[in-house]
C-alpha cells in the first residue's frame, strides 16, 4: 500500500521504528504533508519526550508541517527555543538548530542571541546547523556570527556561512566584504565559489579580475560562476563569453547552454 494511503498513526509507529535513513525521511516528509491538528500534536507531544528518537522525530515533523504558513508555527518556533533551554543531546540540538532554520523569518533578538550561544559547540554538525539557523537573517548579531564561522576549520560550516553572508543577505559592510575576500583563496571549491559570487553581489570592482581567471578555466562545475558573472552585469565579459564559446566546441569543458544563457543575458542588459 502506498505510503500516502497509511493513517498518520501508522506512520508514526514507523517511524518510532525506523530502521533506514531512507524510510525515515520519507515518513517524515510524508506527516510534513499532512498539517492538521492530529499530527501536530502527536510531533509536539513527541519532541517534548524525554526520549532522545521521539524527540527529534517530534522537531522534524513540526520543522516542515505545512508551508506558507507553517502550521502552528509560532507555537513550534517557541517549543524549539524552550527546549534548547536544558538541551545536552548535540543531535536534539542538532535537530532544532536544522528545524529553526526553516522557521526562522520572525526571529527576536533574544532568541537570535540564543542560537549564538552554539557558536562554540564543540560538536561540528551543531556548528553546521547554526550557520543554516542565522542564514537571511539581516540582524547585525547573526551577521558577526556567520562571519565567525566563515572562518571555521570545517570546510562544511565555511561554506555554508560564506553562502549565508554572500548570497542569501542583501547587507554590504566593510566586514561582509574582507570575510568574503578571505574566503576567495579557500582551499574548499564551494567555499571560494561562493565568496566570489557574493562579492559579485555587491558589485566589488576587485572581483572582475578573479571572475575572468575563473571563466577562462572554467568547467562543468562553473555555473555558480557563470551566474555570478550575469550578476556583476559588466560587458567587458562579451566578448569573453564569446571567445569560450569557441573554444569550449573543442574542448567540450562546460555546458554550452550555460555559457550561451549567460552571453544572451547580458545582452540584454
Amino acid at each position: 500500500m502506498s505510503r500516502k494511503k497509511w493513517t498518520s498513526e501508522k506512520i508514526f509507529t514507523r517511524l518510532l521504528n525506523n530502521r533506514t535513513q531512507k524510510t525515515f525521511w520519507e515518513n517524515i516528509r510524508e506527516l510534513r504533508n499532512r498539517p492538521n491538528k492530529d499530527v501536530y500534536d502527536k510531533a509536539f507531544k513527541l519532541a517534548s519526550s524525554e526520549i532522545e528518537k521521539e524527540k527529534i522525530i517530534g522537531i522534524y515533523v513540526l520543522a516542515q508541517l505545512g508551508f506558507d504558513p507553517r502550521f502552528q508555527q509560532d507555537k513550534t518556533v517557541d517549543l524549539y527555543f524552550k527546549l534548547l533551554e536544558n538541551e545536552k543531546s548535540p543531535k536534539v540540538i542538532s535537530a532544532i538548530l536544522s528545524s529553526i532554520s526553516h522557521n526562522n523569518e520572525n526571529l527576536n533578538e533574544k532568541q537570535i542571541l540564543k542560537l549564538i550561544e552554539f557558536k562554540t559547540h564543540k560538536f561540528v554538525n551543531v556548528k553546521f546547523e547554526l550557520t543554516l539557523a542565522l542564514s537571511c537573517l539581516e540582524n547585525e548579531n547573526a551577521i558577526k556570527t556567520l562571519i565567525e564561522l566563515s572562518n571555521d576549520k570545517d570546510s562544511d560550516i565555511r561554506n555554508w556561512a560564506t553562502f549565508g553572508i554572500g548570497t542569501q543577505l542583501n547587507n554590504d559592510s566593510k566586514e561582509i566584504r574582507n570575510a568574503l575576500w578571505n574566503r576567495v583563496t579557500d582551499n574548499d571549491e564551494a567555499t571560494k565559489l561562493e565568496a566570489i559570487s557574493g562579492l559579485a553581489k555587491r558589485k566589488d570592482k576587485k572581483v572582475k579580475n578573479i571572475l575572468k581567471t575563473e571563466l577562462e578555466n572554467i568547467d562543468q562545475n562553473g555555473l555558480l560562476i557563470l551566474e555570478s558573472i550575469e550578476v556583476f552585469n559588466d560587458q567587458d565579459f562579451i566578448p569573453l563569453l564569446e571567445k569560450k564559446i569557441i573554444e569550449n566546441k573543442v574542448s567540450k569543458k562546460v555546458n554550452e547552454n550555460w555559457l550561451l544563457d549567460t552571453l544572451s543575458k547580458l545582452n540584454e542588459k
